[in-house]
C-alpha cells in the first residue's frame, strides 16, 4: 500500500476540522482528557503486534527496540494523564483585590492560568517511528494541553503513520472526542501548507538542522508568527577526567562504544565527541575495541547523509581513523575517528559537527583545562557528559560551563536513553533546539502548547474552574502569593 501525498484541498479541510475540534476540546474537562489519553495508550498496546510488523518493514529497526518504543509511547500518554490530574501544569494564580497594595494604587482582583494555545502541527521524526512520531510525545502533550493535533507524517514510514493514525482516531472516537481532533497529512508540500495555515497556532519538529531551520523560518515569517519547537541537532560531547581514565578505562570504553553504536547511532543523544587524556591509553583501548558490524540505517537518505558527514570529518587534516573504516560500500559500519583537543578548539565549526549514525570523534588532551576550553566553544547541545570522580577539581570549572551549553548535564552516565519523567529536560540552546526554554520529553512538555490568560475582576461563575473561589478540582494554586489547594 502506498500513501499518496495529501492534496491542498484536503490539507485545508483537515486543518479547518482541527480548528473546530480544538474549540471544543479546549473546554473539555480534565477527566475527559485523561480518559482520551488512556484510551489511545490502551489502543496502541492492543495493536502493538500489527504496528510493530509494519514498522519493521519500513524502518529496519529490530523488534525488541520497537516493542520498547511502543511501551514508551503508551507510557508517556498515561504520564500526561497523571500530569493533568496533579494540576500544577495550569500554574493557577489568584491575587485578590487589595486596596492597600503598596505599589501606590489599589490592586485589582487578578486570576491567571495556562490555557490551550490552539491547533498544533507535529512534524514526525524518522528515528523513533512511535515515540517521536504520529502518537509520540509532541502529539500526547498537545492533546493533554487541550489542543487538536495535525501530524505531518515522516516519509520514512508512511504506512506505519497511516496505521497509527487509524488506531489513534478510533480510540478518540470511542471516548466521544470531537471529530477532527487528530489527523495526519502526507508529503513535504502538505506539511509546509499546514504550517502556513493561519488556523495552526504552534508547531513541533524533530529532525535535521537544515529542515528544521527552514520550517522555523516559515513559522516566524507568517503574518501571525507562531511558536516553533524544533529539535534540530546535537553532538552531545563527553569529557573524561584523568582520574576516571586511570580508574576505569575499560568500563568507559565499553560504555562509550555501546552508546555510540546503539540503534546504529541513530539517536539524537548519541555522544559524538569524546575527550580523553592523551597519556591514558584510552585511545588505544578504543582502537582495539570490538565494534558491531554494518547495519542498515533507517532509510537511504540518512545513510547517504551519514557517509557524507563521516567523510567530511575524516578528510580534515587533523583527523585520522582510530577504529573501523570509512568509505566502505554496503550498509554503514561503525567508525571512530581521532584528533586532538587543540584541533577541536582551532576549528570547532568543522570538527564539532553531528554525524548521525554509528560514528564519533575521539579527541586527546594534554591538560585537563583543555576540556573547559573546548566546552567554551561549543554550540548548543541536548546533552553534555562528564565522566569523572567527585574529587576532580576540574569538574567544578567544567560542569558550570556545560550547564550554559546543554539542556541536560550528566555525571558518569551516557546520554542515550531519555527517561520520560517529571524532571526530564530534552532541549537546549540553538542549534539543539529552536526554543531553549522548553522540553520535548517529560511532564514539562505540556507547557509548550499552553499560553497564559489573566482574568481581571471577573465574576466567579465566568471563571475557569481552577480559578473559582471554591476550587472544585482541588488544583494547586498560588493565592495571594501562598501555594495552596484551597
Amino acid at each position: 500500500m502506498t500513501v499518496p501525498a495529501t492534496t491542498p484541498d484536503d490539507v485545508a479541510a483537515i486543518v479547518r476540522r482541527a480548528a473546530e475540534a480544538s474549540a471544543l476540546w479546549r473546554r473539555s474537562t480534565i477527566g475527559d482528557r485523561v480518559g482520551a489519553l488512556g484510551a489511545v495508550a490502551d489502543a496502541l498496546d492492543a495493536h502493538a503486534d500489527e504496528l510493530i510488523a509494519e514498522a519493521q518493514r519500513e524502518t529496519h529497526l529490530p523488534e525488541p527496540r520497537l516493542r520498547g518504543e511502543v511501551r514508551r509511547t503508551s507510557f508517556q500518554l498515561r504520564l500526561f494523564g497523571e500530569v493533568l490530574e496533579e494540576g500544577t501544569w495550569l500554574d493557577a494564580r489568584i491575587d485578590h483585590a487589595d486596596g492597600d497594595w503598596p505599589m501606590g494604587a489599589p490592586r485589582p482582583d487578578l486570576r491567571r492560568q495556562l490555557e490551550p494555545i490552539g491547533p498544533v502541527l507535529v512534524f514526525a521524526a524518522s528515528n523513533f517511528p512511535f515515540a517521536f512520531s504520529v502518537a509520540g510525545g509532541d502529539s500526547a502533550s498537545a492533546l493533554a494541553a487541550g489542543n487538536a493535533v495535525v501530524v505531518k507524517a515522516h516519509r520514512g514510514h508512511p504506512r506505519l503513520s497511516a496505521a497509527t493514525t487509524t488506531v489513534v482516531r478510533d480510540a478518540l472516537t470511542s471516548v466521544g472526542a470531537p471529530a477532527g481532533l487528530f489527523d495526519t497529512v502526507y508529503g513535504t508540500e502538505a506539511g509546509v501548507q499546514a504550517l502556513k495555515d493561519p488556523l495552526i497556532q504552534a508547531a513541533a519538529f524533530t529532525g535535521s538542522i537544515a529542515g528544521g531551520r527552514a520550517l522555523f523560518d516559515i513559522a516566524a515569517s507568517r503574518p501571525q508568527p507562531i511558536p516553533f519547537y524544533g529539535e534540530l541537532g546535537s553532538v552531545n560531547p563527553a569529557f573524561v577526567t584523568r582520574s576516571a581514565a586511570s580508574e576505569r578505562g575499560q568500563d568507559i570504553v565499553e560504555g562509550f562504544v555501546a552508546s555510540v553504536t546503539g540503534s546504529a547511532g541513530q539517536l539524537c543523544t548519541k555522544p559524538g565527541v569524546l575527550l580523553v587524556p592523551a597519556d591514558s591509553g584510552l585511545d588505544a583501548l578504543l582502537a582495539s575495541a570490538s565494534l558491531p558490524g554494518p547495519a542498515p540505517l533507517l532509510n537511504d537518505g540518512i545513510a547517504d547523509g551519514f557517509r557524507e558527514a563521516v567523510e567530511a570529518t575524516a578528510s580534515h587534516d587533523a583527523v585520522e581513523v582510530l577504529a573501523g573504516s570509512t568509505g566502505a560500500s554496503g550498509d554503514p559500519a561503525p567508525v571512530l575517528l581521532r584528533t586532538t583537543a587543540a584541533a577541536l578548539r582551532a576549528d570547532h565549526e568543522s570538527l564539532i559537527s553531528e554525524m548521525f549514525g554509528p560514528a564519533a570523534l575521539v579527541a586527546t588532551y594534554e591538560d585537563e583545562t583543555e576540556m573547559v576550553a573546548v566546552a567554551e566553544v561549543l554550540e548548543g547541545q541536548l546533552t553534555a557528559t562528564v565522566v569523572g570522580s567527585e574529587d576532580d577539581t576540574i569538574a567544578t570549572e567544567l560542569v558550570p560551563v556545560l550547564a550554559t551549553k546543554a539542556g541536560r548535564v550528566l555525571w558518569n552516565q551516557w546520554p542515550t536513553g531519555v527517561s520520560v519523567t517529571w524532571a526530564q529536560q530534552h532541549g537546549g540552546p540553538y542549534p539543539a533546539t529552536t526554543a531553549v526554554g522548553t522540553t520535548s520529553v517529560g511532564a514539562a512538555a505540556i507547557t509548550r502548547f499552553l499560553r497564559p490568560v489573566s482574568y481581571q475582576n471577573m465574576p466567579d461563575a465566568l471563571l475557569p474552574p481552577a480559578l473559582r473561589a471554591a476550587n472544585p478540582l482541588g488544583i494547586p494554586r498560588r493565592v495571594d502569593g501562598a501555594l495552596t489547594t484551597s
